[in-house]
């Protein structure tokens, strides 16, 4: 009997042929957004090596809550401040170019913020570029399938993840 694979098994399967037997590390991700009068707003930044659009993302430190880590960088790296949602919109796999040259495969999980406040400065004002945008620019301005169905499925419907106060 031939049955379908779960998504879970499918996503494993792809990781497994991308990057072999190798551990991932873990990655966490901010997806800022907004509501404007055209309709819900990304925003991406550009990444500090090849300049391709992101979202703001890096590694959680020691026992800081996932959720957390990933507004500290969406602070750090775009100069936002907004409510976290403790729910992750979903989770991508890539492989990180370490400074040795090594690649190491990332998973990273998602979260929404809805951002309240977008300062003029912050940390890494002068190594990105950020920019608002709207889900389907977002989608072809990004090179990651995976990270590009999650901005889209949670565009559709954002206040089913959004952070509880």
């Amino acid at each position: 009997m031939l049955t379908r694979p779960t998504t879970h098994n499918h996503m494993a399967e792809r990781v497994r042929r991308l990057f072999g037997t190798s551990p991932c590390r873990l990655q966490v991700a901010a997806l800022p957004w907004r509501t404007t009068e055209n309709g819900i707003e990304i925003m991406l930044i550009t990444s500090r090596d090849t300049g391709r659009w992101v979202l703001p993302k890096g590694w959680p430190e020691a026992r800081e809550p996932l959720c957390e880590a990933a507004a500290r960088e969406a602070g750090e790296e775009a100069g936002l401040r907004g409510k976290i949602s403790h729910f992750e919109a979903g989770r991508y796999f890539y492989a990180k170019a370490l400074a040795s040259g090594e690649e190491v495969p990332c998973e990273v999980l998602v979260f929404p913020m809805q951002v309240e406040r977008v300062s003029d400065r912050w940390k890494e004002k002068r190594a990105r570029t950020r920019k608002w945008v709207n889900a389907a620019e977002a989608v072809r301005m990004i090179n990651e399938p995976d990270l590009c169905q999650i901005i889209a499925h949670f565009c559709a419907d954002p206040y089913k993840f959004a952070a509880r106060t």
